[in-house]
C-alpha cells in the first residue's frame, strides 16, 4: 500500500501519527473514534485530520501549515551569531547586556522584556539561586542578584 511506504519514509512523528490514522481509517476501514481513542486523541482531531486528508490537499494536508505572524526585526544570520555569542561565554548576561549586544549586532533596541522572552525562546534559562545557597550570601547580595536576571 503506497500509504505504508510514505508512512516508513517520513520522519516527523506528528504527520506519521496522522498519517496512521489515515491508514487505520480509510485503508483498515475502522471506525475514526476507535482509532482516536487508541491514539490517546480526541474524536474532532481525527475529524480534522480526516478531513484535511479527504479533501485537495491528501497527504500535503497532513502537515502543518506555516504560521503567520510578525517577521521578526533581527535577521536569522545576525540572530545566529548571537546565540552562539551568547553559548560561548560562560559567564551570565543580563538582560541589558543582551540587548546592548543586540543592539551593536543589528543596530534594533527592544525593550528589556522582548529580551527576556527572545532568551526563552532561544533556550536560554533565568539562573536562579539553589536553595542550599540561599543563606551563604547576604541580604544586600541577594537582592542584587535577583535585579539582575542573569541567563545561560
Amino acid at each position: 500500500m503506497k500509504l505504508v511506504e510514505i508512512y516508513r519514509k517520513e520522519s516527523n512523528a506528528k504527520v506519521k501519527e496522522r498519517l496512521l490514522l489515515v491508514i487505520r481509517v480509510i485503508g483498515d476501514g475502522e471506525l475514526p473514534a476507535h482509532v482516536a481513542k487508541e491514539l490517546h486523541r480526541s474524536k474532532p482531531w481525527a475529524s480534522y485530520w480526516l478531513e484535511r486528508y479527504n479533501s485537495k490537499e491528501g497527504i500535503k494536508g497532513l502537515r502543518n501549515k506555516p504560521k503567520s505572524g510578525r517577521i521578526p526585526q533581527i535577521p536569522l544570520e545576525i540572530s545566529i551569531r548571537i546565540r552562539k555569542t551568547l553559548k560561548e561565554s560562560k559567564q551570565g548576561w543580563t538582560t541589558k547586556q543582551v540587548n546592548d549586544l543586540i543592539v551593536r549586532e543589528s543596530g534594533i533596541h527592544h525593550h528589556y522584556t522582548h529580551v527576556y522572552r527572545l532568551l526563552h525562546k532561544w533556550g536560554f534559562k533565568q539562573k536562579v539561586p539553589r536553595k542550599i545557597h540561599v543563606n551563604t550570601a547576604s541580604n544586600e547580595e541577594k537582592e542584587e542578584f535577583k535585579k539582575e536576571q542573569r541567563w545561560f
